[in-house]
């Protein structure tokens, strides 16, 4: 598909100015497919990949129609998992930065309903959550969504994965009869097509090639001649490879933590993410990831939809999944956004067959090679950044700002030495590089925020 731009699309003037300030010229494929038809009002399916581009795609649709004088919520969006939630809300305000006054609340679970509640009564244009408690606050009376002329299922198949089908179908029947619906999912089974039937007029389904560009990953086969040998073949691939930031998936929850328990063990700032964790451990770990302060994160493929992780260098199938499309994905985690990645499988001979239905359906035949020797004397790399927990957040009007003011003040560290800032409701993080990490400790430790003193300490990458 030949590049379009986004000033081909008849869309608000100040959202196309604030496409331009954000330097968004030209379209991905799910946009230049799907904005048309959903700037006209028609329901619409996509299927694409994670990093398509798509929030921009419904986001940019719901918000061309939005009309802000009238402040009730007239946009609902569900997602599976808080993270995608929240990453998805980021984005809309960031596309709305030149329109005034627009709200976006998230609705989301893990979280205290109350504040909730009040953040409702105070109205919003757009809501974002996950089906649980969207569906909560609907059944307190808490949330009205009859004026509601966009409803949007995001990660939708991941949504039916996780049990949230009977749930999805409560909340429509709060929404009124005409409104426009749209869902988009990575892969689009039997399941998916029953939903879009029951929630959707006409709908006009949209796919794009979800098939990767072979020079932006490269695919690598290993073989492992006994299974039991198969935690020491992770081990010797990671050596080889020697990733700054690796995503390992494995098939179980249980099997998760044990491998993370095994690189640890071995030296490895490794961490496990599953859907059995609390909602506040799972957020540590991924802050942890997402700002370089972890090498290997081992997750389940439920929990690693909807992950914001930049720069990935390296993904590897412990197992190998029975369903190809969900090895497209895995692998699709690395060379993202224009860079170059590598995704390694370890096999065993029986699982020929798994190979067979990958390389059918992507039309490739792997790349096999030898398994790297194990070596004793090894010394893993150390993630480039440490993560800092300041006992303080939101519910301390902590914000970003106070605690890079208060690292890079006089006598303090260069701001280029600072990551990213995550702040929670009782809690904040801030990563830093790690040649300034015990200065930045103390800086935090002996120093104020806000006028007042916190507790500051390191975050190790253990259980």
């Amino acid at each position: 598909m030949k590049q379009i731009q986004f000033s081909t699309l008849a869309l608000h003037p100040a959202l196309l100015d604030n496409l331009a300030s954000l330097n968004y010229q030209t379209m991905t494929p799910i946009q230049a497919s799907c904005l048309p038809l959903i700037i006209t009002g028609k329901d619409v399916i996509g299927q694409a990949k994670t990093g398509s581009g798509k929030t921009a795609a419904f986001g940019l649709g719901l918000l061309n129609k939005l009309n802000v004088k009238q402040f009730r919520v007239q946009s609902l969006i569900l997602c599976p998992t808080r993270e995608l939630a929240d990453q998805v809300a980021k984005e809309i305000r960031s596309l709305a930065r030149r329109i005034h006054n627009i709200k976006v609340l998230t609705l989301c679970g893990g979280v205290a309903f109350g504040p909730q509640k009040g953040s409702l009564e105070h109205g919003a244009h757009i809501v974002v959550g996950t089906p649980g408690r969207i569906e909560e606050h609907l059944r307190k009376e808490n949330l009205n969504l009859e004026h509601v002329t966009t409803f949007i299922l995001d990660e939708a198949d991941r949504m039916l994965d996780m049990g949230f089908q009977s749930v999805i179908d409560k909340i429509s029947n709060y929404l009124p009869n005409k409104r426009q619906t749209l869902l988009f999912s990575a892969t689009f089974p039997g399941d998916i097509e029953r939903l879009s039937k029951r929630l959707m007029r006409q709908p006009e389904r949209i796919e794009v090639d979800s098939h990767h560009d072979t020079t932006s990953i490269q695919q690598i086969l290993y073989e492992i001649q006994e299974k039991s040998a198969r935690s020491e073949a992770l081990l010797a691939v990671l050596q080889h490879h020697q990733p700054v930031s690796a995503l390992v998936f494995c098939n179980t929850k249980v099997l998760t933590e044990e491998i993370a328990a095994i690189l640890r063990e071995s030296g490895f700032l490794a961490l496990a993410i599953h859907g059995d964790l609390e909602q506040r451990d799972r957020e540590y770990r991924l802050v942890q990831f997402s700002n370089k302060s972890l090498t290997v994160l081992v997750a389940t493929d439920v929990a690693a939809r909807g992950l914001d992780i930049d720069s990935l260098d390296l993904v590897v199938n412990y197992h190998l999944t029975r369903d190809p499309e969900v090895h497209t994905h895995r692998i699709g985690r690395t060379g993202r956004a224009g860079a170059t990645g590598i995704a390694c499988s370890l096999y065993h001979s029986s699982e020929a067959y798994k190979l067979e239905l990958i390389e059918g359906f992507t039309g490739q035949v792997l790349e096999r090679q030898h398994l790297p020797q194990l070596s004793s004397m090894y010394k893993p790399v150390l993630a480039p950044m440490v993560t800092l927990q300041i006992d303080g957040g939101k519910k301390q009007k902590i914000r970003p700002g106070d605690i890079l003011g208060a690292l890079t003040g006089e006598k303090g560290i260069a701001g280029s030495l600072v990551g990213k800032i995550n702040i929670f409701e009782q809690s904040a993080f801030v990563a830093v590089e790690r040649m300034v990490a015990r200065e930045a400790l103390a800086i935090l430790s002996e120093g104020k925020l806000k006028g007042k003193s916190f507790r500051a300490r390191k975050v190790r990458a253990s259980i």
